[in-house]
């Protein structure tokens, strides 16, 4: 099958993002590396399509002193390279190196897969697990968002249909922060079937864990000796999400 006919639009800068994304049956659109194949099998059929990839705000990154903010539409390429800066020392290069194949690394974006909220995807799990926050625009001003409530449930998000992500701020943490990150795929380059991953900073006293590839948004724990009872379909699902936090801790105190 192919697309449905629309009509394309570049905005020159977020507020206009936001303006024509106000149009009756519009859809945001910038690595398109879910949202391609969705159009192709008309299980979305938008009137408009809003390419972001061209707004200089989000391709931007930026680096403090507390943290690093990263623009929605910087892709998991620019991660792997190195080419933006990465605030875990190179955990999320590690990250981005494993999501899929390079041609998809290549297009997809860091916001892309937030906004698209597949439990399955990385970046969900990952930037829960650093404690990041989303940066939303809508026709209401600016606002921001803890990542564990960013991300609501199966391809659910706290965005209104008028608003978007313009980037992610990831904290910093000290010099003796660990990181353990760990997903089962039957196969190099698929989605992964339970995702687990582990942060401690002895110098900040910060313990975090979480649980993904579920039914739903990544689980957050603040303990290694979390429960997942109920994570899973099954005891097979279930089973293979332990072993995934298990295997990421042992990553981490390696």
């Amino acid at each position: 099958m192919k697309a449905c006919a629309f009509d394309y639009t570049r905005p020159k800068d977020v507020e206009e993002a936001v303006r024509l994304l106000a149009t009756d049956n519009s859809k945001p659109m910038a690595g398109s590396q879910s949202l391609g194949p969705m159009l192709n099998l008309r299980v979305l059929q938008p009137s408009l399509l809003v390419d972001l990839r061209f707004v200089p705000e989000l391709k931007h990154s930026s680096d403090d002193r507390d943290s690093v903010t990263l623009g929605a539409c910087v892709t998991h390429a620019q991660i792997e390279d190195g080419r933006v800066p990465d605030p875990t020392g190179g955990f999320m290069r590690e990250v981005a190196s494993n999501i899929a194949y390079r041609a998809v690394r290549n297009r997809g974006t860091v916001g892309g897969s937030l906004v698209h909220a597949d439990p399955a995807a990385d970046w969900p799990s990952a930037l829960t697990l650093l404690g990041a926050t989303a940066l939303i625009a809508g026709p209401g001003g600016r606002r921001e968002v803890p990542m564990e409530k960013f991300l609501t449930g199966l391809f659910e998000t706290a965005l209104s249909a008028q608003e978007i992500l313009v980037g992610v701020r990831i904290p910093k943490r000290s010099k003796a922060a660990r990181f353990g990150y760990w997903k089962f795929c039957r196969k190099v380059g698929e989605f992964p079937q339970a995702i687990g991953g582990a942060l401690r900073d002895p110098e900040r006293k910060e313990t975090r864990a979480v649980v993904g590839a579920t039914s739903g948004a990544p689980r957050l724990f603040l303990d290694f000796s979390p429960n997942i009872a109920g994570i899973g379909k099954d005891a097979y699902s279930q089973q293979l999400h332990a072993v995934a936090l298990r295997r990421a801790i042992e990553k981490l105190a390696a």
